[in-house]
């Protein structure tokens, strides 16, 4: 089973942050949230504060690329196995400075990955 920590995470139904949340919980998948908001989707509490997750095997993003620069460095803390870059938060800089930590970066779509066994 692979550990996600949504990172974005929205309590508004109507992102795809939020719809991430429901399906991995559907496919049996640990799964973690942190967002701007706390609150509660699918059983998974939305913490705000990083601390909180260890042994990340995969984050999946929800940042644009503007915000994630300011939690670069809470990333590469989390040490995950991988990053997801979910359509709209593809950035070059990050995907790079990933790899040079030795963590797989993918742009990729949570949402398909889970509908296609791909996860």
């Amino acid at each position: 089973m692979v550990k996600t920590l949504v990172f974005g995470a929205s309590l508004n139904p109507s992102r795809y942050s939020n719809l991430a949340i429901h399906r991995l919980v559907e496919n049996n998948h640990e799964t973690m949230a942190f967002g701007v908001k706390e609150g509660t989707v699918s059983e998974v509490q939305i913490k705000t504060k990083l601390d909180d997750f260890q042994n990340v095997d995969t984050i999946t993003l929800y940042l644009n690329p503007a915000r994630q620069k300011e939690y670069y460095q809470d990333i590469l803390d989390l040490k995950p196995k991988r990053v997801i870059f979910n359509p709209g938060t593809e950035n070059p800089e990050f995907v790079k400075i990933l790899e040079e930590h030795g963590i797989m970066a993918e742009n990729s779509c949570t949402l398909v990955l889970l509908a296609t066994g791909q996860y």
